[in-house]
């Protein structure tokens, strides 16, 4: 029964602040989220329907809660504090201590059939939704002679039931204004098995109280479009499409008919020259000057594929045998012989040999360790 109530109340409030948001949303916005937000006290009477409204009870509450658009809005509120349940006319038999809660979602009824009037003094609004109630009870054994014993300790109990309710909203100035409601509700009996209608008990209260709003009411309508202007402003950029299509079509008659211009093209041929590529003492090991020397000579080489090359190989007269320098000179255009042909030269374009030792080829010995490439 309890999730039957908060099920139905929920649907209710949800649909209602659902398609009245959906009405409403493109009409009005709020500048921020802290907007239109308001606390409400108010005190009043509070009375069991159980077999007839019983002894009236004093009740409180407090409210915070939130205006989503000129006509809905929602709200957390907080009450109790008493309960009386009248049998056999006692009215004093059986009195309960009880908070409660409850979130309702409120509807603006002047604003939904009469439109947004800010200047509206008197307005009347309506509100649902579930509730929660939380007191100690216990059951009871009803013995034969019709007294009442506990059937164990009280303990907390929530119910959990649903309310709706009517109010009027005398608004003194944007901020505050003055609130009367009447709310009734159905939920189980704080009161278990001693009540007749233990399961789904009937409540009413009736309250006055004060509002506030913080900042006052915010809201802003939203302009309506002019269509004819965003029909105009799409029509100007169709136009300036369909000539930016007229023009591009024109550029490609006039490339479709243009004659092409031949340019005579006069290729340059860098041919090579003699190149050195040093070593030291002893040695017929390329560094990293000579490969440098060698990858730049390659290429030019194989731009001329027709010139024929020699790479001969020298050697310091003043150190080492005449045997010695002639294997080393002979050694040393084969390596860079080996280099050339690495680098992609046709081998057919290189003639390789050694001239061994030599003296004063460049003026000092050291600048004799070489290859030369002519």
């Amino acid at each position: 029964m309890k999730s039957k109530l908060v099920i139905a109340s929920l649907l209710l409030a949800g649909a209602c602040a659902a398609n009245l948001n959906a009405q409403e949303k493109t009409n009005y916005y709020t500048p921020k989220w802290s907007d239109n937000i308001f606390v409400s006290v108010g005190g009043g009477v509070h009375a069991i329907n159980n077999d007839g409204f019983n002894k009236l009870a004093p009740h409180f509450s407090v409210s915070v809660g939130k205006l989503i658009t000129p006509t809905w809005g929602v709200r957390a509120q907080f009450n109790g504090v008493t309960q009386h349940l009248c049998l056999d006319n006692s009215y004093w038999e059986h009195n309960k201590t009880y908070f409660g809660g409850n979130i309702d979602a409120m509807i603006n009824l002047s604003t939904l059939f009469a439109g947004v009037n800010p200047n509206r003094f008197f307005e009347v609004y309506g509100f649902l939704g579930p509730q929660v109630t939380v007191a100690k009870s216990a059951n009871v054994l009803i013995q034969n002679d019709g007294i009442m014993i506990p059937d164990g300790d009280e303990k907390a109990r929530a119910r959990v039931g649903a309310s709706a309710g009517l109010g009027l909203k005398f608004n003194i100035n944007t901020k505050w204004a003055i609130d009367v409601e009447a709310r009734g509700a159905i939920a189980p009996s704080v009161f278990g098995n001693i009540s007749s209608h233990r399961k789904a008990e009937g409540t009413g209260t009736l309250t006055a109280g004060v509002s506030y709003i913080f900042g006052g009411k915010k809201f802003i309508p939203v302009s309506k479009i002019d269509e004819d202007a965003v029909n105009a402003e799409i029509n100007r950029y169709r136009s300036e499409l369909a000539q930016a299509q007229a023009d591009l079509a024109n550029c490609k008659n006039a490339l479709a008919n243009a004659k092409p211009e031949v340019k005579e093209v006069t290729k340059e041929v860098e041919v090579a020259g003699p190149r050195a590529i040093f070593f030291k003492i002893g040695s017929a090991r390329l560094d990293d000057y000579g490969k440098v020397n060698i990858e730049l000579a390659a290429k030019i080489l194989k731009a001329n594929p027709d010139k024929k090359y020699k790479v001969a190989g020298y050697a310091d007269k003043a150190t080492g045998s005449a045997s010695w320098n002639q294997k080393l000179s002979e050694k040393r255009a084969q390596v860079v012989y080996d280099a050339l042909i690495a680098q992609g030269v046709d081998k057919d374009q290189l003639e390789l040999v050694g001239f061994g030792g030599t003296e004063n080829m460049f003026g000092k010995n050291f600048l004799n360790r070489v290859v030369i490439l002519e």
